[in-house]
């Protein structure tokens, strides 16, 4: 199984257009070492002619563009399967328009996604104006035939967040994947947002080859200290790295192959190759995803 991260930061990318944080600053200026991000989403295959893209991001289309096995064959058939989404977020989903010229397109999603993009944001119903959509109902703890050669379990992820468009179920709101080459056993863990790594949600992660795990924030009262939001990152539904109860302190001790940091927003100062942070991090043997990173499992 090869999966293939075609975007790594959070909502916004990175730098993020109206933003002049320290990390921002310094991506506009090259004064420190990091690199640009667009807004987060893998693809993931089997064989490597069909791809399941994991969240839609706005930056779909250059994403595509950046990866050469997603680009269509002779016959313009295009490689992408289908999306399996892990929430309603704009920045999951807003990419699913920029697919209105295909032929059709495959979704999986929970009910309460689903219900939030139909009569919430109005996301698939506009796609539907322009091509079919096929809606496949995810449902966790259950598992599901994805293509040749793989299969995903989704997993309920609870969350207080406030929901901007009431009237969605609250089970199945957030979500997380694990996704299963059928043939070596070895699986995936795509978790870019959970605000709690509850004994449930570690459980989940058991036995997997390599996690994909939310890096939004550094520190829970980030966003607050650098005057740009009052909300903290467990506000905004993103367990923080640091601190107690943090994912670095819970998820270090666990033998994963690979453990990395994905969905990281401009704030934090993982982005920064040269910060404390982020060698921090590497002593503790946690990655940082960036555009472009392939793994195989």
């Amino acid at each position: 199984m090869l999966t293939r991260i075609l975007g790594s930061a959070a909502g916004g990318g990175f730098p993020q257009w109206n933003c002049a944080c320290p990390q921002c600053r310094a991506a506009r200026s090259g004064s420190r070492p990091c690199v640009a991000r667009s807004q987060s989403s893998i693809a993931v295959s089997a064989d490597r002619q069909q791809w399941f893209l994991f969240n839609a991001s706005p930056d779909i289309q250059s994403q595509i563009e950046s990866f050469e096995s997603l680009h269509p064959d002779d016959g313009s058939v295009a490689r992408m399967q289908a999306v399996l989404l892990t929430d309603a977020e704009l920045d999951h989903t807003l990419g699913l328009l920029l697919l209105r010229e295909g032929r059709g397109l495959e979704v999986h999603a929970t009910e309460s996604v689903y219900e939030t993009l139909t009569s919430g944001t109005g996301i698939l119903r506009t796609l539907e104006a322009y091509c079919p959509v096929t809606w496949r109902p995810v449902v966790p703890g259950t598992e599901m035939v994805l293509g040749q050669g793989l299969s995903y379990r989704a997993f309920d992820v609870p969350t207080s967040k406030k929901m901007r468009f009431p009237g969605a179920a609250e089970n199945g709101r957030v979500v997380g994947y694990r996704v299963t080459d059928t043939a070596s056993r070895r699986s995936l863990v795509y978790l870019p947002g959970v605000q709690q790594l509850t004994p449930d949600i570690l459980e989940e992660l058991a036995g997997c080859s390599a996690l994909l795990v939310d890096g939004t924030c550094w520190l829970d009262d980030e966003m607050p200290r650098l005057g740009l939001a009052s909300k903290t990152s467990r506000d905004m539904g993103h367990v923080p790295i640091d601190g107690p109860g943090g994912s670095l302190e819970l998820l270090s001790p666990l033998p994963i192959d690979r453990k990395i940091y994905i969905h990281i927003n401009n704030t934090n100062p993982i982005l920064l190759d040269d910060s404390p942070e982020r060698l921090h991090l590497a002593r503790h043997g946690m990655e940082v995803a960036v555009d472009g990173l392939e793994l195989e499992i």
